[in-house]
């Protein structure tokens, strides 16, 4: 069975294990997954990835990062674009969103995957694919 929103199904399993107390997550792996992990990896949400081949098409496994309370560090996700309804920012409006913000947005760019900051300092737009705080 084909699924219509990979990526909607990541954040999911990222927010259940979080919620669950889990310390690591499995999800099928893609290009634009990895990119989302790695990048929330790189904004300290994520602890670490590790990439476990298999017969198909392989396997990300996720381990989430808590703080000292044993709280998680990912209080939010949210799926902005989707599917069904695609959201676009200009590169004036990604500079704007970096104003007075929690967290981070990721935008899928021409020049790549990238954070609101990272796509401010490079003057581009480009579909807001998610929110993470």
């Amino acid at each position: 069975m084909s699924m219509t929103d990979p990526v909607a199904d990541l954040l999911t399993r990222i927010r259940n294990a979080s919620h669950a107390r889990k310390h690591a997550v499995d999800v099928p792996a893609s290009n634009l997954k990895k990119e989302i992990v790695r990048i929330l990896k790189e904004n300290h949400f994520l602890r670490d990835s590790v990439d476990i081949p298999d017969n198909k098409q392989g396997i990300i496994r996720i381990y989430l990062r808590y703080s000292r309370g044993d709280e998680p560090v990912i209080l939010g996700l949210d799926r902005i674009s989707r599917p069904g309804l695609r959201k676009y920012a200009s590169s004036e409006e990604v500079r704007l969103s970096t104003f007075n913000t929690r967290g981070i947005s990721l935008i899928s760019t021409s020049n790549g995957v990238m954070t609101n900051v990272e796509a401010a300092k490079k003057k581009v737009g480009g579909e807001v694919m998610l929110r993470c705080w």
